[in-house]
């Protein structure tokens, strides 16, 4: 056993919600808040939108005040790569999100990294491997999921608060920081619990 005791809590439900993570007393909270649909149809991917942004919102706004209220130390939260506004590539942390198409997205962040918590914001690229829409690696800002969550591990307690770029070697989006800050490699793999290579090229999942 891993000594982890799982509790379903609704997060629009915030006295439970306090509750819950008051009890949990944790020293840092880990911020994966989504809902996005299993299968990518218009209508479902609109609807899986719109819920998702109330998460980023409301359900965050909730999140933060729990941690805030328990006494934990750092926050790490999910925010995605792919909602940086135009600009000269590839595209850093410093860079502007567009706002205009990703509000929610940027609120989080500023919820996120305004508290008293020391927050760290994970830029997602893409999600490609089990559990996800595809096996295949994405043309745009992927990111295996394995690595992601590796990341996220890492976050815990690497790093100092800020945002981070979780992303493949692509010219869309730079992930030094994450590199240097967090020790993190692209190319990890749970299956090896270690950096691993893409079979058949000899050169992990950089292109």
């Amino acid at each position: 056993m891993l000594g982890v005791h799982p509790v379903r809590v609704d997060v629009f439900d915030k006295a439970t919600l306090m509750s819950a993570v008051i009890e949990a007393a944790p020293d840092v909270v880990v911020h994966q808040l989504t809902d996005l649909p299993k299968q990518q149809s218009p209508q479902a991917m609109t609807e899986g939108l719109e819920r998702t942004a109330r998460l980023r919102t409301v359900g965050t706004d909730h999140l933060v005040a729990a941690a805030v209220a328990a006494g934990a130390k750092r926050l790490v939260a999910q925010s995605i790569a792919f909602a940086y506004a135009p600009g000269p590539r590839p595209l850093t942390e410093a860079c502007a999100l567009d706002e205009a198409t990703q509000g929610a997205v940027a609120y989080l962040e500023r919820r996120v990294l305004g508290d008293s918590l020391a927050g760290v914001v994970l830029r997602y690229g893409r999600f490609y491997g089990p559990g996800t829409w595809t096996l295949e690696r994405q043309s745009d800002v992927p990111v295996h999921v394995d690595a992601a969550a590796d990341a996220a591990r890492r976050a815990m307690t690497l790093g100092q608060a800020g945002v981070y770029n979780i992303v493949e070697d692509d010219e869309t989006v730079a992930n030094d920081k994450a590199r240097r800050e967090l020790a993190w490699s692209p190319d990890f793999r749970i299956t090896t619990g270690r950096v691993s290579e893409a079979p058949g090229d000899g050169r992990g999942s950089r292109r």
